[in-house]
């Protein structure tokens, strides 16, 4: 992390979320000035456990909302919007397909058009999804320039915000002086103090302290799993870019390892070993909603523009999942714990063990 975030007024929306409270707590370990736009957090959230947030103006308020939308943008006058809440869950999105569609498309235009007027502003920068690319499981790395499209309502919704994003680029964001409009796609994120329903990685904690079999919908699908710091690194770096350089700067780009993604039992197996778990999983066995088997992502354009690339291997992943899960089954001080586990990531980023 650069200085360039020292007092730096950001908008984060989705600060509630998993990946939210963990970029507001770095953005606040940084520096910056954070306002956060996002609906309350679940029951049970990472933002809950990293309380108290002292240093950050946090508003409760929704995407389709949007005179709040207006709101929190005008008040919080930022130089940079990093724009993260969405409704983000495949299955979900079969239940409630009108609310997502709603959510990650209309709440998408609702935030650039108030950024708009926002005379401070530098960059946006939008994230979607690894899911918006036209995905006929074939098993290629999908390159940023490959058709975009979706099969099911959350992926269909975060393509369709990609569009929204490029028509608003041309649109109204052309001219001179005009900030920098860019999207993120990223793959599969897994970190500590993840609760999501219908994700695997807490699916799988779950299962392990009731002491039963995880149940997988799909156990030989691959998916690129990475941990939330090296993508949060990824969208940060991508971010400060925008600001600083825009024109070097590509308008939308992979984040995901390099290699070939990981079969969902062996992340399992993996996991549970670093519990010390033998509880195994299961094959769910009524008919699952469908998934695509594979999905890899070519993050070769993020090295070349960004310098950036995965640092925390798969097992080295896990290893801080369980190690942030077990801290807190022992009702250890969270929010210190996981700036102890940001600072020694940033450690590694400068090359120092």
């Amino acid at each position: 992390m650069s200085g360039f975030w020292q007092n730096r007024r950001v908008l984060l929306t989705g600060h509630t979320g998993f990946k939210g409270a963990w970029a507001a707590l770095w953005l606040e370990r940084a520096g910056a000035k954070v306002t956060g736009f996002a609906l309350p957090p679940e029951d049970e959230s990472l933002f809950s456990c990293l309380q108290p947030w002292n240093r950050i103006n946090s508003i409760i308020g929704d995407l389709n909302d949007r005179d709040a939308v207006h709101a929190a943008v005008a008040s919080s006058d930022p130089e940079i919007v990093i724009h993260m809440a969405a409704q983000a869950l495949v299955r979900r999105s079969y239940r409630t397909p009108i609310d997502t569609f709603a959510t990650n498309i209309m709440g998408t235009a609702n935030l650039l058009a108030a950024a708009g007027a926002c005379r401070s502003l530098k960059a946006i920068l939008v994230i979607t999804s690894d899911k918006v690319y036209d995905n006929r499981d074939q098993g290629r790395a999908f390159r940023e320039d490959d058709a975009l499209a979706g099969d099911d309502p959350y992926s269909a919704s975060k393509a369709a915000a990609e569009i929204v994003v490029r028509s608003w680029r041309h649109s109204f964001f052309h001219e001179a002086g005009a900030p920098a409009l860019a999207t993120a796609r990223a793959g599969n994120v897994i970190g500590g103090g993840d609760w999501g329903e219908d994700r695997l990685v807490p699916d799988v904690i779950r299962a392990g302290i009731a002491g039963k079999p995880v149940v997988l919908r799909y156990p030989n699908s691959t998916r690129p799993w990475q941990h939330v710091f090296d993508v949060l690194h990824g969208y940060l770096s991508y971010a400060e870019k925008l600001a600083v350089d825009p024109a070097d700067m590509p308008t939308a780009v992979n984040f995901g390892p390099a290699a070939q993604g990981i079969a969902t039992k062996l992340l399992v197996d993996i996991l549970q070993k670093n519990f010390g778990w033998h509880t195994g999983w299961q094959t769910l066995d009524q008919n699952p909603l469908p998934e695509k088997a594979h999905l890899n992502l070519d993050p070769a354009l993020a090295e070349h523009a960004l310098d950036w690339r995965t640092r925390l291997p798969v097992d080295r992943a896990l290893a801080l999942v369980a190690d942030w899960h077990r801290a807190h089954l022992r009702g250890e001080d969270m929010r210190q714990f996981s700036l102890a586990q940001i600072a020694d990531y940033e450690r590694l980023l400068r090359g120092q063990p």
